[in-house]
């Protein structure tokens, strides 16, 4: 915790604000004018991906303050890297000005990860066995066991205009792009100390080897591939503001088709997204009850195996939308624990404010969020093997099969808290902790990102 709090105090310290018109205020609030900036270090902590460093900066425009909270346009750039060698280089923009009567969002994103999760497929059915990538514990196998390579290529334009009231129909179109392949040892063995290397894959393989070797990773996905899409739907959002909101629901339903070429035609499938925030105000602005229900299944087609994490979105807000397990949608469990075809999710927190200052005509709050998470897998992944050829494949690789398989699922939850500072109720310092509650789904999380996961 102590780490935690000396992290936020230096991400407090390198706000940079300007103000290109004056603000004005009333005896309660402040009301924020024309274009507002904000940019510090991109220094972080996530329990998947170690330490952050880089830089991000959101540009807002308020125009004549008539909307405030809510920013009539909004950028925002990021670059990063972390110490367990992944990264995120983004331009992010979202408007409902750009073009009358229409929203605009507009993502191109670069995610390169060079120890990416993969646990296998259908939650408990595929069993974890934390020690097996902890150094220092009794049956450590290797830090890349539980982890493959995969880069990651995002480009998204998305439309939203009204049909009636709160009622909005939904489009949007773009393309994916994925590398995947085996942990790169020797790139993570360079200037490294003898008894501080990892393994080579032919003295230890990984588990995605170890899906390869079996069949369970086809050989015209084991490489990745390129997947352009096209997605609509509805929604019905009555918050009252975007970021933040204390009231109001947002319900949203779509259809996404994802595209496939050459030998991986077989790859073209239909997926279905459905989803439901609510915001209810237990006590004015200070007490907020929120949750989240969501589901998302594939209604036709096969999904390649580095897909099946995706969850799609009709605004894609953060840079990484890999589910289940995780900072955005089950804290505290091991990022992609919960892999399948299909599968249904719900968060619940209780937002109160703590405190509200003002700091150089910026307004600011701290705030708390326990929180509880529960996901469910509805549709498993079908394996290209059956048990008794998954014996014999394990057996003939020296390996127990009960290390690796079970025949069921189950509920997979979490519970926690979080920590939040928020300036001009848009610009949001989180830091979220979970503890898993199963030892099969990890130990604890600790996110440290801007804004609220939902």
């Amino acid at each position: 915790m102590k780490k935690t709090c000396r992290l936020l105090i230096i991400m407090l310290l390198c706000f940079i604000t300007a103000n290109t018109a004056a603000a004005q205020k009333d005896s309660t609030s402040i009301v924020k004018k024309g274009w507002t900036f904000g940019a510090l270090p991109s220094i972080g902590y996530n329990t998947d991906l170690g330490f952050q460093y880089g830089a991000l900066a959101e540009v807002y425009y308020y125009g004549d303050g008539s909307t405030f909270p809510q920013y009539k346009h909004l950028m925002y750039v990021e670059a990063n890297y972390t110490t367990k060698r992944s990264g995120l280089f983004r331009f992010f923009y979202d408007s409902k000005y750009l073009i009358p009567g229409v929203r605009v969002t507009f993502d191109l994103s670069y995610v390169p990860e060079a120890m990416a999760d993969f646990l296998g497929f259908n939650g408990y059915r595929s069993v974890y066995n934390p020690e097996w990538g902890k150094t220092g514990e009794t049956g450590y196998l290797s830090r890349a066991f539980y982890k493959m390579k995969k880069n990651f290529f995002r480009s998204t334009a998305d439309f939203q205009g009204t049909l009636a009231g709160d009622l909005y129909w939904n489009a949007g179109l773009g393309v994916f792009h994925y590398g995947a392949d085996e942990v790169n040892i020797e790139f993570l063995n360079r200037n490294k100390d003898e008894d501080k290397k990892l393994p080579t894959t032919d003295q230890q393989p990984t588990l995605y080897n170890y899906y390869k070797d079996w069949g369970l990773i086809k050989d015209n996905e084991l490489n990745g591939g390129t997947h352009p899409f096209v997605r609509a739907g509805l929604t019905f959002d009555t918050r009252n503001r975007p970021n933040n909101p204390n009231r109001g629901i947002w319900a949203d339903a779509f259809l996404t088709y994802f595209g496939a070429f050459g030998e991986q035609k077989e790859y073209n499938h239909l997926t279905l997204n459905a989803s439901f925030r609510h915001y209810v105000p237990v006590w004015r602005d200070n007490i907020i009850f929120a949750y989240r229900l969501g589901y998302q299944g594939s209604l036709w087609g096969n999904t390649p195996f580095y897909m099946k994490n995706y969850m799609a979105t009709l605004f894609t807000k953060r840079a990484n939308y890999e589910m289940l397990g995780g900072a955005n949608s089950l804290r505290g469990i091991v990022r992609n624990r919960v892999t399948g075809d299909g599968y249904a999710y719900a968060n619940v927190e209780l937002r109160v404010k703590l405190v509200s200052f003002r700091i150089a005509r910026q307004a600011f709050y701290v705030g708390i969020n326990p929180l509880f998470d529960i996901g469910y897998i509805t549709d498993p992944v079908e394996l290209n093997r059956s048990e008794t050829e998954l014996r014999a494949l394990t057996a003939a690789s020296g390996v127990d099969y009960n290390d690796f398989f079970t025949s069921e699922d189950g509920f997979h939850m979490s519970a926690g808290a979080g920590l939040k500072v928020a300036m001009n109720e848009n610009f949001i310092l989180s830091v979220d902790f979970a503890k898993a509650l199963n030892k099969q789904d990890g130990n604890t999380g600790l996110y440290i990102m801007l804004g609220y996961m939902f």
